[in-house]
């Protein structure tokens, strides 16, 4: 049975997420990445989320792919390096490695170790399948070392489900995909194969992201604790409450951590005051119509995409060639 390969290039580096965090809590309209909403409690209960009635993307992302996994096979190319961009337990991918024909595999997270257990699981289903995990913070692009020793003629699908992408801003979200474009290779019939969540009606999108569970609000206020842990902070999560809107403008969905009160946060060497129904923006998640989003993908780069929905258009999933 083949072995699986590991890499990891992310090193952590606490002054330097230190010095991010509180300049976005210094900011006048206070915020912070939403990377910084996973620590180990936040990844658990995101998963907790993704079981709630009001939250169907990740089923419908799933029955999506499952629908339609004999046309996209017929459409991705055969023997092509799957390379799994936030893969963590590499659930969705295992699924389709096998359909897809896939010939190496690939699971990139911040960390190895994330991925480890799910990547030796794995490799006892597919012995043959050449695997690797690869631990890169990919947010600000995507660099494949030469450790990989990737076959510049082997087709490449970059595999990106879940709506990420709703997380950048539209302008981001281009400069990212640009960069996805270019990690793509040279080697014909590569691409980009990736979910991206509908826009629906406002009432029931602000619903998804503030369940009556509590779920969602106990996962956003939980960021608090893991900033006091990373910065040194004293936020006090009694203080705050969570809240969602649609920003109808923007086409997404903000979260948002709102003061109870007026309140005084101290972190070493600073601090701020909150005045009462100030907001710490936490999260968005961007919604897309097809045809903006197909504008996109060819304004970063790719070619025409061929598009999945679900029966009720509620998501998509697009394959773009480079």
């Amino acid at each position: 049975m083949t072995t699986p390969q590991f890499i990891q290039l992310y090193q952590h580096n606490a002054a330097a997420v230190a010095h991010e965090l509180l300049q976005g809590l210094s900011a006048p309209q206070a915020f912070t990445s939403p990377k910084y909403l996973y620590d180990a409690l936040g990844s658990r209960l995101f998963e907790a989320i993704t079981e709630l009635p009001e939250y169907d993307l990740t089923r419908t992302e799933a029955q999506l792919m499952q629908l339609h996994s004999a046309n996209m096979a017929d459409q991705l190319p055969q023997g092509a390096c799957w390379i799994d961009l936030g893969a963590g337990n590499c659930e969705k991918a295992g699924r389709l490695l096998g359909p897809m024909g896939a010939g190496r595999y690939v699971a990139v997270d911040i960390s190895v170790d994330f991925v480890r257990q799910a990547l030796d699981v794995l490799q006892r289903q597919h012995p043959g399948l050449p695997m690797a995990g690869l631990g890169v913070d990919f947010s600000g692009g995507l660099q494949l070392p030469a450790g990989l020793a990737l076959d510049p003629a082997q087709p490449r699908v970059l595999f990106y489900p879940g709506s990420s992408i709703g997380n950048f801003t539209p302008e981001q979200a281009l400069d990212f995909l640009r960069n996805l474009h270019s990690a793509c290779g040279i080697a014909p019939g590569s691409g980009l194969l990736i979910g991206v969540d509908l826009l629906k009606d406002p009432a029931e999108l602000e619903a998804a992201y503030d369940d009556a569970l509590g779920v969602t609000a106990a996962f956003d206020l939980n960021l608090l604790l893991h900033i006091n842990r990373l910065v040194g902070s004293n936020f006090a999560v009694r203080d705050w409450r969570h809240l969602s809107r649609f920003n109808a403008p923007q086409s997404r969905v903000e979260m948002h951590l709102q003061a109870r009160h007026s309140v005084t946060v101290q972190w070493p060497g600073g601090q701020r005051q909150f005045a009462a129904s100030e907001t710490i923006h936490t999260e968005n998640a961007c919604k897309w119509s097809v045809k903006n989003f197909e504008s996109l993908l060819l304004s970063a780069g790719f070619g025409s995409a061929r598009v999945w929905t679900d029966p009720k258009e509620r998501f998509a999933v697009f394959w773009a060639m480079a």
